[in-house]
C-alpha cells in the first residue's frame, strides 16, 4: 500500500480546519454527516461549537451522535438532547442523536472479534461523512481520535456495549484489553465500507488531556497544542498524530504518552491496518 498523505496546519483556527478539508481534493455530497464528540457536561476539554461551525456549515452539514453506554449527561436521547442544547451545538446546525429510534447492524469482514457492528439507525441518511474528531487521551482507549470516534462514536448505545465486551455486550467492562482494541477497529472497518470514498477525516490536537471529552471529570492537558491534521486514512491520521506526540519538545507530552503507552493505544492502529483500513506509512504535508 503506497503511502498516504496527511496534511497539516500549525495555526489553530476554524479557518485552518476548512483549509485542511480543502487540500484532500474531497467533495462530500449529498447529505454529510458530521461526527464530533458532544462532550460530556461538567468536561472543559472538548472542542466548542464556534470553533467547528465554519467547517459545517462549508460541507452544510448535520451534526450527528450516538448515545453512551455509560452514566452521565448522554446515556438516554433525552439528556443527550439536553447536553446538545446546554453546549450549543443545536444552535449551530441540525443535530441527529442516530440511535434516537433504534439501531441497524453492518457487517464486519474478517474482524478480530465482531461480525456486525451496531450503529445508529438514522446512519442510513447521510450519503458521507465529515469526521471531526479531538485528538487526546483516554482512559481506556489510550488515545481517541479517528478510529474512535468512526468505532464507539458511531455505536449505538448497545453497539458501544458490543465493542466494549468484544462481541459480548455483558461483557462491556471485563472483555480482554487489547480485543477492545481491536474490536474499535473491527467497527471502524464497517464504517470505511459503508462510506466507501465519501468519507474525509480532521483531527484537532488541541486541549490533548489524557481523558477523554466523555468524562464529566477531567485532567487538564499537560501537553501544549501541536496543530490540525486531515487525510483520507484514518490509518495514517492517528499514526500521524501520535507520532508528533512523541516528536514534540514539549515535558508535558510524557503525561499523555504514559496514559497511551499503560493502555497500549498504538494496537489499535496497528489493528486497523491489518484490516487494511490504511496504512500506517505516510507523507507529512505541512501547509504554509
Amino acid at each position: 500500500m503506497a503511502k498516504a498523505k496527511v496534511y497539516m496546519s500549525k495555526a489553530i483556527t476554524p479557518e485552518a480546519v476548512i483549509r485542511l478539508y480543502e487540500a484532500l481534493n474531497v467533495k462530500l455530497e449529498g447529505k454529510v454527516a458530521v461526527k464530533l464528540h458532544s462532550g460530556e457536561v461538567g468536561n472543559q476539554n472538548f472542542i466548542r461549537p464556534d470553533f467547528l461551525k465554519p467547517a459545517i456549515d462549508h460541507v452544510q452539514g448535520t451534526i450527528v451522535e450516538c448515545n453512551t453506554a455509560y452514566e452521565g449527561k448522554r446515556n438516554t436521547t433525552e439528556a443527550h438532547w439536553e447536553t446538545m442544547k446546554l453546549h450549543g451545538w443545536s444552535e449551530i446546525a441540525n443535530v441527529d442523536i442516530m440511535d434516537e429510534t433504534d439501531e441497524i447492524a453492518l457487517p464486519v469482514e474478517g474482524g478480530f472479534h465482531l461480525k456486525e457492528n451496531f450503529v445508529g439507525e438514522h446512519l442510513k441518511r447521510y450519503d458521507s461523512m465529515l469526521v471531526l474528531s479531538h485528538f487526546k487521551g483516554h482512559p481506556m482507549g489510550g488515545f481517541g481520535g479517528a478510529l474512535k470516534n468512526i468505532s464507539i462514536g458511531i455505536a449505538s448505545a448497545h453497539g458501544k456495549a458490543h465493542i466494549h465486551g468484544a462481541g459480548v455486550a455483558e461483557h462491556i467492562w471485563s472483555a480482554d484489553h487489547d480485543s477492545f482494541l481491536e474490536s474499535m477497529a473491527d467497527a471502524a472497518q464497517s464504517i470505511v465500507n459503508f462510506f466507501a470514498d465519501r468519507i474525509v477525516y480532521i483531527n484537532i490536537m488541541k486541549n490533548m488531556s489524557v481523558d477523554c471529552d466523555c468524562c464529566a471529570v477531567a485532567e487538564d492537558p499537560k501537553i501544549g497544542d501541536i496543530g490540525i491534521l486531515a487525510s483520507t486514512d484514518p490509518v495514517s491520521l492517528d499514526q500521524a498524530c501520535v507520532d508528533l506526540v512523541y516528536a514534540s519538545e514539549d515535558p508535558g507530552k510524557a503525561h499523555l504518552l504514559e496514559r497511551i503507552e499503560s493502555r497500549n493505544g498504538v494496537h489499535t492502529i496497528e489493528a486497523a491496518a491489518k484490516l487494511n483500513l490504511g496504512t500506517r506509512e505516510y507523507e507529512l504535508i505541512v501547509l504554509e
